[in-house]
């Protein structure tokens, strides 16, 4: 095993958005793969055809190159070993289902879901298996003709792989060490099923990972019951010695309370579980994105990375993704169920975007300008962002942060008007707009603060009192930035309006 070449995949289903532990799967598997040299491939699992969701594929794809998961060979990255969208791979299952059925690893089964209900109604626990298959219709119960007579008269049936029962299997776990099953838990699953002509996820899943030369599977926990089957499934194919090593991660849990992470959880507590805004097709649902919520997707990654897995108390928290490659190491994953704090991710946003330039974080914002039609311009929405985004947590705070500079406010804060705007307050503002209308268009900040601070001085007027209403004119509430930046920005004009605009409402 150690001298082939690393090569790990990702597969997911096409059944629904992406979730965010499917997010991390993909990035572990990808920071796997770079930290050893190795590749990364993407392989769509679409032989469940009673689940297929329409748009998802095309979903995954968009929301892993959003993330900078990027692939080394794959569905719409081409490669040597392909087609690599399993619905495209019917001859070649149906090969290595024959291949079973001649060593007689697997057999045909005819029963009827109805019969199978029946069994399930009368025998408690029931389970397909070496003490059950005797009593079932199929081809290791039924004469030979019989079975042949129903093969030729078309029909439908499924093939089961043959499980010998008190077999003790080893899966060794690069997480969680070694683990020891008794095939006797095992029932004889369905391999392949003639309804759709495709094979279930059990047999596709071994037959691509051998061909496609995959070295490590790194998947979810709640695969890991199905890893004896797919250790049987190798040794029944005689490939035991391109098996590749199984490494299954830890749950991802909800922020409060037990269980596993879920849409309903991001829905009661406000944040989202998908990477992109979902619409599900069948029942025009909306589901919230990380991406349309106004996060980077480099602050997704970190946070993502860290959900499970920690590099040690010597490295900071913050790392760039060439950082996580250098350090990810799947021993240090926990075995444990990781809590999904979303307040953390919040954290790693804000920290991203004050360390983004002023210019990207504008281009980012352009999709919010198009909606609410306010004007863009380049240059001018750079300086504005360079003055508020100190607060902002996400790209929709910041947006709605920036809203008064392109918006005079109609309305003002009732608290701050019961609070600041007094009798005196409007005959204030006019003074202020008498001196503001003798100074430069663009009232220079340090000028124009120098300039109405000696206006106060000689007046007599208090600061926090005058400022305060200057700041409710502009903004509309006691907030932003320095003030005599925000007319620097706004111009005299546009300043002078709003001051006569306040004195008009407030009176």
């Amino acid at each position: 095993m150690s001298e082939r070449k690393v090569r790990v995949r990702f597969a997911p289903s096409p059944t629904g958005a992406l979730h965010i532990g499917g997010v991390r799967t993909a990035l572990y598997n990808y920071l796997f793969a770079k930290a050893h040299g190795g590749e990364l491939l993407l392989r769509i699992e679409d032989t469940d055809s009673q689940r297929f969701v329409p748009g998802a594929e095309a979903y995954i794809i968009e929301s892993l190159k959003w993330l900078g998961i990027g692939f080394d060979e794959g569905v719409s990255y081409g490669g040597d070993l392909g087609p690599y969208r399993q619905s495209e791979r019917r001859d070649i299952y149906r090969h290595y289902v024959q291949e079973l059925l001649d060593k007689g690893k697997a057999y045909i089964a005819f029963d009827t879901p109805e019969e199978l209900e029946e069994k399930r109604r009368s025998i408690p626990n029931f389970q397909y298996d070496a003490s059950t298959r005797g009593s079932m219709r199929n081809s290791l119960s039924l004469p030979r003709e019989e079975v042949d007579r129903l093969l030729s008269a078309g029909q439908q049936h499924v093939v089961r792989f043959l499980v010998e029962p008190n077999v003790e299997v080893e899966v060794d776990d690069m997480i969680r060490g070694r683990v020891t099953f008794n095939s006797s838990v095992l029932d004889d699953k369905v391999l392949y099923k003639s309804a759709d002509d495709l094979p279930t996820y059990h047999l596709a899943n071994i037959v691509d990972d051998h061909l496609m030369q995959i070295t490590h599977v790194i998947r979810g926990e709640e695969w890991l019951p199905s890893s004896p089957l797919h250790v049987l499934l190798y040794r029944a194919f005689g490939w035991e010695d391109t098996m590749p090593r199984f490494a299954h991660l830890a749950l991802l849990l909800k922020p409060e309370g037990n269980g596993k992470l879920s849409k309903r959880d991001g829905d009661r507590l406000g944040f989202p579980v998908f990477p992109l805004r979902w619409v599900d097709p069948k029942t025009g649902e909306v589901s919230s994105g990380y991406r349309e919520s106004g996060y980077l997707p480099e602050a997704v990654v970190n946070f993502v990375a860290l959900l499970g897995w920690n590099p040690g108390n010597e490295h900071s928290e913050v790392m760039s993704l060439e950082e996580l490659v250098r350090y990810f190491d799947l021993e240090k994953c926990s075995r444990s169920g990781a809590k999904f704090d979303y307040e953390k991710g919040k954290w790693f946003n804000h920290y991203y975007i004050q360390q983004s330039s002023d210019e990207r974080l504008a281009l980012l914002l352009r999709p919010y300008f198009e909606e609410t039609k306010y004007p863009f311009d380049l240059a001018f929405v750079t300086r504005c962002i360079a003055l508020v985004k100190e607060r902002a947590q996400t790209l929709s705070e910041l947006f709605d942060q920036l809203s008064y500079f392109f918006v005079a406010p109609t309305t003002y804060d009732e608290k701050t008007v019961a609070k600041r705007w007094k009798a005196e307050s409007a005959s204030q503002m006019r003074e202020l707009m008498e001196l503001l209308s003798t100074l430069s268009e663009k009232l220079p900040s340090e000028d124009t603060e120098g300039r109405v601070k000696a206006w106060l001085e000689e007046r007599g007027y208090g600061m926090g009192a005058v400022m305060n209403c200057f700041r409710l004119a502009l903004v509309g509430a006691a907030k932003g930035p320095h003030l005599f930046d925000i007319t620097a920005l706004l111009g005299r004009e546009e300043t002078l309006r709003r001051l006569a605009r306040i004195i008009e409402v407030l009176g």
